[in-house]
């Protein structure tokens, strides 16, 4: 395995290790969805008490079967006497409601609403119990590694916990996987038939701060504080944020908003390198050309601390020499940057063109080579 080191014009950046930033909650996490790039984590794989954030996972298990076809969003759900008797926050279901499932999706996110997400877990497995052992099941296969679950609402349990890891992953996945409906999560009122006058607030308190919040659900219980699960977007960049344990909704409110403007400028985003532009070449056994260029397939985007002194470093790694014959876009390196105070990137690099077998004469002047470097090593022994 090669290990070339090189500073190559387009790294001659500067990074500084980010000023340190500790929060008041808890347990966080803190993701640039931009970059692929965490950029807080304190206690974030602990399993904690979720409280309502876990209704998130409820919403996923609805967007799955929207997706799948198995419901459509005018599809209506029974309400069971279960369901009605919810307490916290509600829609105030009642038994004679048929309510759609748009309405179910309005009252998870903006309400909170307790009976809507025991509608949901009825309606999609027939009863809440066998909706969260669907849950826990599917968990572990979207990355949910810290997560098991007792119930659709979040609604206090031993075994109702969540890792703020966990809740992250779960909301990019949401962003991501469902762009057809994760824009439910940043309407700010919602009243059923009015009903419930004082509960139609979405009480996410970053929708209307104007930092580019739209997303997705507050949390609160006793025993896990408040708590947050919060994305934003900003001149391109996508942040991606998980908060829990705070003393009060003020407190999670100015928390959850000097995390964003944190993670917005304290960070910058530079492009390092162009898509399809040569960065290095690796060597070719028996081909056609002795060398073949190396390049990214896309742009290469990374953070780099807005204060900036030192430059970046960068390093190509690959296995070779390269035996022909090598295809155009075979993964033949990687680039490793180097960004003081923070995780390496790793970035695939790829044949720039096909290098065919080399003819007889490619052969020829190998094995002559071999023999003469043997020759000599003998000669010098």
């Amino acid at each position: 395995m090669f290990r070339a080191a090189v500073i190559l014009a387009f790294l001659l950046l500067a990074a500084l290790p980010a000023r340190a930033f500790d929060t008041l909650a808890r347990a966080a996490w803190v993701y640039d969805l931009t970059t692929d790039t965490v950029l807080l984590a304190k206690n974030a794989d602990e399993p904690l008490p979720p409280a309502s954030m876990s209704k998130l996972m409820t919403v996923n298990m609805l967007f799955e079967a929207l997706k799948d076809g198995r419901v459509r969003l005018d599809d209506t759900f029974a309400v069971s006497s279960r369901a009605r008797s919810m307490g916290g926050s509600t829609m105030f279901l009642n038994e004679t409601d048929r309510p759609t499932v748009e309405e179910l999706i309005k009252g998870i996110i903006v309400n909170s609403g307790n009976d809507a997400c025991v509608v949901v877990a009825e309606g999609l497995a027939g009863s809440e119990e066998e909706f969260s052992k669907k849950m826990n099941e599917r968990a572990p296969a979207i990355g949910l590694t810290h997560s098991t679950f007792a119930n659709a609402s979040g609604w206090p349990h031993p075994n109702q916990k969540m890792s703020m890891h966990d809740l992250g992953t779960l909301a990019v996945r949401l962003i991501t996987d469902f762009p057809e409906y994760y824009g439910y999560f940043s309407i700010t009122e919602f009243e059923h038939d009015g009903r419930a006058p004082d509960n139609r607030f979405n009480r996410n308190p970053l929708l209307s701060m104007g930092i580019g919040a739209d997303g997705l659900k507050t949390g609160h219980t006793e025993e896990a504080g408040f708590g947050l699960v919060g994305s934003a977007v900003q001149n391109g960049r996508r942040i991606v944020f998980v908060v829990s344990g705070l003393k009060d909704a003020t407190e999670r409110a100015e928390e959850s908003q000097r995390i964003v403007n944190w993670a917005f400028r304290e960070f910058a985003l530079k492009t390092v390198a162009r898509g399809g532009s040569r960065i290095a070449d690796a060597d070719v056994w028996l081909g056609a050309t002795a060398r073949v260029g190396l390049v990214p397939e896309k742009d290469v985007q990374i953070l780099v601390p807005s204060l900036a002194r030192d430059g970046l470093k960068g390093e190509i790694v690959y296995t070779g020499p390269v035996e022909a014959p090598v295809e155009l876009g075979r993964k033949i390196a990687d680039l490793v940057i180097e960004v003081p105070g923070m995780e390496a990137v790793t970035v695939p690099l790829v044949a720039e063109q096909a290098v065919a077998k080399g003819g007889f004469s490619t052969h020829l002047r190998t094995a002559f080579g071999r023999v003469a470097t043997r020759v000599i090593a003998e000669v010098g022994s």
